[in-house]
Order: structure tokens, then sequence, then C-alpha cells
């Protein structure tokens, strides 16, 4: 009898052993400095929104995040890498819409999209411009799509590579207005842009965070915005729908997750911090200069992005097996 409750009381200490060390590693975390791996090279337009938020969660959350460019494959390179890393929350990744799309460009993926990951939340979502060298002929989008259609077998557009935002927009161009044209994929959003503005190639369609100062300096022609409204930042630029083609409309969202079985108060913990960044007045004001705004906290949940992520793989999936075309 004594020795029965000599066990249970060795039981029950162990069980409250374990409680509270749980409790302790969620109220002790983060104890170093955390990992953002951005899967895009950097000074690109999504490597631009990570290191904005990353500087406003390291002060929340008292430890630095620092941000790991691991570019390659259209982002997957970076989305492995965080898929494989210890799920202790010192890891995470910063993906944009090339989340969603990858599930289906890539017909053999190291990892399982919806299953590799815990979800953060929606940092942003960006509208995309369609702009083309300054000297390009159209003098507006109606004019601009009539003149890509006729010279199909000549016009230039160019993208930062399979899966990259532009190359996306690019897909849904190409189908919305029923016509192939030739297209230029660089290694990177910066040389793609080195290019337009050089003359080398005529047109892309990109993130207003990497387009919003060249259309405001002059250096580049814009013809329209994808989003639903016109955009704050260029109120006489025309919608994609002012224009008849509401399928082009599209923004490029933006999400942070983290290794499968990290545990629900390390996400919990990252989201809350995620929240405060986003409402930061700082933060405000320099997405509204690039063209965007944060997601509200509403939105800068785990389950809100695991709601978006699931319905746009479903949607893109559709877009990319009709156009037959895929990363592998």
């Amino acid at each position: 009898m004594v020795i029965r409750h000599l066990l249970g009381a060795v039981s029950a200490a162990a069980v409250l052993s374990c409680a509270l060390t749980g409790a302790g590693f969620a109220q002790g975390y983060p104890e170093r400095q955390i990992t953002m791996v951005v899967p895009f090279a950097a000074g690109g337009p999504t490597d631009t929104v990570a290191r904005l938020v990353a500087e406003k969660m390291s002060g929340d959350l008292g430890q630095q995040i620092i941000v790991e460019n691991v570019g390659g494959a259209g982002g997957t390179l970076g989305a492995g890498r965080v898929a494989e890393a210890d799920a202790d929350g010192y890891t995470i990744l910063l993906h944009h819409i090339g989340m969603a799309t990858a599930a289906t460009l890539y017909r053999s993926l190291p990892y399982d999209t919806t299953n590799a990951f815990e979800y953060v939340g929606l940092v942003t979502e960006v509208p995309m411009v369609m702009v083309a060298r300054k000297d390009f002929e159209p003098v507006d989008f109606p004019g601009f799509i009539a003149y890509v259609k006729e010279n199909a077998d000549t016009v230039t557009m160019a993208n930062a590579g399979i899966g990259a935002a532009s190359h996306l927009c690019g897909m849904l161009f190409q189908s919305a207005i029923e016509t192939q044209f030739v297209t230029v994929p660089y290694k990177g959003t910066g040389p793609a842009m080195t290019d337009l503005l050089g003359g080398q190639v005529d047109f892309m369609c990109d993130q207003t965070t990497n387009t919003s100062q060249q259309i405001a300096g002059g250096t580049v022609k814009a013809y329209a915005a994808t989003s639903p409204e016109r955009l704050a930042i260029f109120p006489d630029l025309p919608t994609v729908a002012e224009a008849g083609v509401p399928q082009m409309e599209v923004g490029i969202w933006h999400g942070i997750y983290a290794p499968k079985g990290t545990s629900e108060e390390v996400t919990t913990r990252l989201s809350a911090s995620l929240q405060k960044a986003l409402a930061d007045e700082g933060v405000v004001k320099a997405m509204a200069d690039l063209g965007t705004a944060p997601s509200p906290a509403a939105d800068a949940t785990p389950a809100a992005l695991k709601a978006k992520l699931e319905s746009e793989i479903a949607r893109w999936k559709t877009v990319i097996e009709a156009a037959g075309v895929y990363a592998d």
C-alpha cells in the first residue's frame, strides 16, 4: 500500500513537472535569436516586407529576428529549409502567394505544403502594376493590350523566375487576353527591373513594393493596377477591371509559417507579436509608401492564414493546369 502511494505521488509529480516545463517554455520564448527565412533574393519586394516586419517583431519579442535569404526554385528551397527545421520557434518562414502556387507548379515537392507547416498569420496583400519601359508606344491599358496582341511574336515580358509574383501575373495576363507572347525569366526581381529600365525587355507585372519608386520617378510607364480599387498612392492609375480585364485582379499576399509540430503557445506568441508590428504607425506608413497596407489583426492569425492558403491552392490549381505550365 505504501509503495502504491509512493508511486502515485511520483507519477503526479512527473505530470506536474511536465506541465510546468511546458508552461515555462511558452513563457520563456524566445530566449535567443530567431531566423526568418525569406525564399527570395535580398532587396526584392518580399524581402522588403520581411525586414520591415522582422524589425518591429524583434522589439516586441525581446530577441532579434534576422532575415536569411534562401532563394531558388520559385521559393521552394527556402520553404523546404523551414519544413525540415526544428519545431522550436527559432526558424520561421515569410513567404508570399508562391506558397500556394508551388503546390501545383511543382509536381514533385520535397514537402507537403498543407501538412509541413504551422501557421502564424497573414502579413499584407500587395497589389501589382503592369509597367513597361518608359518609351513603350501604347498610351493606355486598352491600347497596351491591343499592341501586345498584335505584336505577340516580338514583345517581351520579364519575370523574376518561375513561381515569382511577376511570373504568376504574367500567366494571368496571357490567359485573360488569350494571347501567348515571349516571356524572359530572370534570377530575381532586381535583374528583371534593371533590364526593363534599360529597355532590354518591354514590360512586366510586379508588386508595388518593387515598382512604386520607378513609377513615381517616371523611369517606367505604368498602365494598370491589379487591385479591385485604384491605389491611394497612384489615384490616376486605372485598375485592370476598368479596362475590361477583371480576370487579372490579383494581390500578392504574404504569410508567416513555422515548422510542423511547433507548439500552439509559440505560434500564438508569434501571431500576437505580428499583430503588434502591423499596428505600428511606422510600419503602416512604410507600407503605404510601398502602395500596400498591413493585414488587419483578424487576418494576422493562424486560422486566417490557413484558410487563405487552402483557398489559394484551389484557385491557382485551376489557372496553372489550364496553362499547362509547370516548373518540373
